[in-house]
């Protein structure tokens, strides 16, 4: 999902657990409450690194274009003005009040809408992902065109204003439902299972991280961008995005082990799929033979390129990872496993 997201702990229970459900019988008095808790922006600090990792973007061999490789200009200023602080600010609140907030918002009403389709939870959570990968892929596709149209930040707007909504709904939607199919193996009380799950679901946000590497241009603070990238996972392979999806999904199914799981994993795991597809497709029309290039030095396949020795990685390569934003999204990757609880809580009180 594009944005890949961390949709659940497996580690902690929930109203929807097995272990629970006997408490589901007891009514329940749960205050409104808003569910801005379920997001959580984080704000960039300067970008400032010593002068030896900043990253020196390879000569690709075409006139006048030079590929941008490293993940971001380190000279690049991230801190957010003040006004633009606000704007986000508002774009959080309308998002709230129009989709989240079950009082005035849309999002229930969608859930409800979608779930008249089946009485199936594993169908409609398939439903949910298969609407938010049309559009969210579609309007991918249509970025060339839309940019020209209206500008690059009027299109990032427009694209996230219609995405996001989506993702909130189908986050809280399996956050709220996970537990509720056939249970079709149950491993959470074998040995070193728990420990396996960890471990990949931590290790998936490492690959997930440069999809949203820049988050002034994700929220269109910056120009938004279409980059071509070399260096740090991307030296691992092509489409992070895509191999932390399929890690997270696979350690979710196999801690939750229903069908629930695995309706929600085949339709995130095709998504980003096609997302590998659509995504050579779009960088090849847009940089032609400076993607080529790239391509032929890079793999889908994990560490196929490094294998098979199109992929040269230079003695100092973890250098590539010690940088600012990597530490960020290892303490935000921790920070969201422990604050799970609150997550949980607050998608359950919106009754999706």
């Amino acid at each position: 999902m594009a944005s890949s997201l961390l949709l659940s702990n497996p580690f902690l229970t929930s109203p929807h657990h097995p272990s629970n459900l006997a408490r589901r019988q007891q009514p329940l008095t749960l205050k409104p409450t808003s569910a801005l808790t379920l997001l959580n922006l984080t704000k960039p600090s300067n970008n400032n690194y010593p002068k030896f990792l900043k990253p020196t973007p390879p000569f690709l061999g075409l006139k006048k274009f030079t590929a941008r490789i490293s993940t971001r200009d380190a000279d690049t200023d991230t801190s957010v003005p003040p006004h633009r602080s606000l704007v986000l600010g508002v774009v959080l609140f309308v998002l709230d009040v129009a989709w989240i907030d079950n009082t005035t918002g849309f999002g229930k009403d969608f859930i409800s809408a979608v779930s008249l389709l089946s009485e199936s939870h594993e169908v409609v959570m398939f439903i949910l992902i298969l609407i938010f990968a049309t559009v969210h892929s579609g309007l991918a596709s249509l970025r060339d065109m839309g940019e020209k149209l209206i500008g690059e930040r009027a299109f990032r707007v427009l694209f996230a204003g219609v995405s996001l909504p989506l993702a909130v709904s189908t986050v809280v939607y399996f956050i709220n439902h996970r537990y509720d199919g056939i249970q079709l193996w149950q491993l959470q009380s074998a040995p070193a299972v728990h420990q396996l799950v960890w471990i990949s679901n931590f290790i998936s946000f490492i690959f997930l991280y440069p999809s949203t590497f820049n988050l002034l241009e994700v929220a269109a603070v910056d120009k938004p961008k279409m980059h071509l990238w070399e260096t740090g996972i991307m030296r691992i392979t092509r489409h992070p995005q895509m191999v932390g999806q399929v890690m997270w999904c696979l350690a979710h199914t196999v801690w939750i082990g229903n069908s629930v799981a695995v309706a929600a994993s085949l339709g995130l795991i095709g998504h980003h799929l096609f997302g590998v597809w659509n995504g050579d497709r779009r960088l090849s029309t847009r940089y032609g033979e400076a993607f080529e290039s790239v391509k032929s030095r890079t793999s889908v396949v994990p560490f196929a390129a490094i294998l098979d020795g199109r992929q040269k990685l230079p003695q100092d390569y973890y250098k590539e990872f010690l940088r600012l934003p990597y530490l960020s999204i290892t303490a935000l990757t921790l920070g969201a496993y422990f604050a799970h609880p609150l997550m949980q809580a607050a998608s359950f009180r919106l009754h999706w």
